[in-house]
């Protein structure tokens, strides 16, 4: 029991502490994450693919759902971006619609004012710039006592539910296999893609935040807690924290993207399921043949 008090006490200071080092005003920080994303592959492909052509293609994939953010933060604003690197050569082959897809997607700057509760993101889809502009989600934050150290931060459990109708691009189903001439199955993968599109999904949020850092910021769109995110497991994403810089010498501008054509979030996931629809039907039509072409 008395280590158990003489603990509470040291956060309690060192909590104390921290709040009195975010007070001043040029305050600045920078945090690193990694964010990974599971892909469900039991359904991708042509029937017949080989396990080899397919760990190919995942291997391709691997960089389109590994990647390395940065997030520059103050006690109001952030800014979330991807960690600027080399592009690898491209290696062709086959990728078919996702490969499309996914080559169409450029995320921009995120950023977030948590005082304005405002939300801009810039995103260009299709050759096209956009800049979604929201206010920032509002999430039922359940703070339970469960706490894990990650790095030298002590941090404590949080967790949400929330409803999402955006698109699943992960979760990959084969093309109707045009030999077998089978319309009932034909029909049955398009009304399931269809659903795909439709679908409201039920997403379970498990967040870990710290104290040590006072302030409600996180990657992404995630915030509202009372210390910084660390890491968040949302569906098939987990987003960890692996560096955190504080005060650093050379300090960033942190500025809302302007750039591109305003919408808002749920005109922009319109946009995206209207396109997503258009390129399955082509890809549809062509058999599910897509990519590369045949090799010499």
């Amino acid at each position: 029991m008395i280590k158990s008090i003489f603990n509470k006490l040291i956060i309690a200071t060192g909590f104390f502490v921290s709040v009195c080092s975010y007070a001043q005003k040029d305050f600045q920080g920078k945090a690193y994450y990694q964010s990974k994303t599971s892909v469900d592959m039991s359904n991708f492909g042509r029937p017949g693919m080989s396990e080899d052509q397919k760990k190919r293609i995942a291997d391709r994939m691997k960089s389109i759902f590994e990647k390395t953010y940065i997030l520059t933060f103050t006690q109001s604003e952030s800014i979330y971006k991807e960690e600027e690197k080399l592009e690898a050569p491209s290696q062709g082959g086959r990728g078919g619609r996702f490969a499309m897809m996914s080559s169409s997607f450029t995320r921009g700057p995120q950023y977030k004012n948590v005082k304005s509760k405002s939300l801009l993101e810039d995103q260009e889809f299709f050759g096209k710039q956009f800049l979604i502009k929201d206010s920032l989600p509002q999430y039922n934050w359940k703070m339970g006592s469960e706490t894990k150290q990650i790095g030298k931060y002590l941090c404590f459990k949080a967790t949400a539910t929330i409803q999402s109708n955006a698109y699943d691009f992960t979760n990959f189903r084969r093309p109707p296999n045009r030999e077998e001439n089978n319309k009932e199955q034909d029909s049955a993968k398009a009304k399931e893609a269809e659903e795909d599109t439709n679908t409201t999904r039920e997403i379970k949020i498990v967040a870990w935040y710290t104290m040590q850092i006072p302030i409600n910021q996180g990657p992404g769109e995630y915030w509202g807690l009372p210390g910084l995110i660390l890491e968040v497991n949302a569906d098939k994403t987990t987003i960890l924290c692996s560096k955190i810089v504080m005060n650093p010498e050379e300090k960033t501008t942190i500025k809302a993207p302007s750039k591109g054509k305003k919408v808002t979030r749920d005109e922009y996931d319109i946009i995206v399921k209207k396109k997503t629809e258009e390129v399955r039907e082509n890809f549809r039509g062509r058999g599910g043949r897509g990519g590369g072409g045949r090799r010499g």
